[in-house]
C-alpha cells in the first residue's frame, strides 16, 4: 500500500554548506502522490519523486564535492572528467524541479499573452498539442519534449532533448513546459505505449505555472 502525504505549497530547495559546496535537497511536491491519478498513478509519482529524483540530487551533491576538492588541489584532469557527471545529474534536478511545478490537478487553461503567443506561433491551442506530443513521442530512448520561450526572437519554440540535458544549457531556450519520457516516468502504468502517457499529460498541464513562466521569461 502506499502511504500518501501531504506536502508543502511551496516547493523549494534548501541548501547547506558541505566543504564548501551548497547541498542541493529533494523540493517538496505542491500537490499529493495521488493528486494527478488517473493521469499519472500515486506509484509512479512516489517512486519518481523520492526514489530517481532523489538520486540525481545524491549524485550532483556527490560530484559537486568532488568538484570542490579538485579545484582546491588545481586538478583539472578530475575538474575535466566531472563533467558529465554534473550535467546529467544536475540535470535530472533542474529538469525534474520543473516538471513537478509544471503538473496540477486544477492547472487551469492558457490565457492572456501566453494564448495569444500559442495561436500566432502554433496556430491553436490543438497546434501546440499535436506538435510538441508528436516530437516528444518520437524521442530516441530517454529524453524530454519541451515547450520553450526564444527570448532573442521572442517567440515559442518546441524542442527536445536527450537524456537528462537542460533545455536553457543546451539550447537557449527557457523552458516553459517539459513532458519527461524516460521510462521511469509512465512504465509502470502505461507500459511500453508512451503516445498514451504523452497524449493524457496534457490533461494535467498546469497553465498557471506555464503563464508564470512565460511571463518571467519575457
Amino acid at each position: 500500500m502506499i502511504i500518501l502525504r501531504k506536502l508543502s505549497l511551496a516547493p523549494r530547495l534548501v541548501g547547506a554548506r558541505i566543504r564548501g559546496c551548497q547541498k542541493h535537497t529533494l523540493p517538496d511536491l505542491p500537490y499529493d502522490y495521488s493528486a494527478l491519478e488517473p493521469v499519472i498513478s500515486a506509484e509512479i509519482m512516489q517512486l519518481h519523486h523520492s526514489k530517481h529524483h532523489q538520486t540525481y540530487i545524491n549524485n550532483l551533491n556527490v560530484a559537486e564535492e568532488k568538484l570542490a576538492e579538485a579545484k582546491a588541489k588545481s586538478d583539472i584532469s578530475t575538474v575535466i572528467a566531472l563533467a558529465p557527471a554534473l550535467k546529467f545529474n544536475g540535470g535530472g534536478h533542474i529538469n525534474h524541479s520543473i516538471f513537478w511545478k509544471n503538473l496540477s490537478p486544477d492547472g487551469g487553461e492558457p490565457q492572456g499573452e501566453l494564448l495569444t503567443a500559442i495561436n500566432r506561433d502554433f496556430g491553436s491551442l490543438d497546434g501546440l498539442k499535436s506538435q510538441l506530443s508528436a516530437a516528444t513521442v518520437a524521442i530516441q530512448g530517454s529524453g524530454w519534449g519541451w515547450l520553450g520561450y526564444n527570448k532573442q526572437k521572442k517567440i515559442l519554440q518546441i524542442a527536445t532533448c536527450p537524456n537528462q540535458d537542460p533545455l536553457e544549457a543546451t539550447t537557449g531556450l527557457i523552458p516553459l513546459f517539459g513532458i519527461d519520457v524516460w521510462e521511469h516516468a509512465y512504465y509502470l502504468q502505461y507500459k511500453n505505449v508512451r503516445p498514451d502517457y504523452v497524449n493524457a499529460i496534457w490533461k494535467v498541464a498546469n497553465w498557471k505555472d506555464i503563464i508564470t513562466r512565460f511571463n518571467a521569461a519575457q
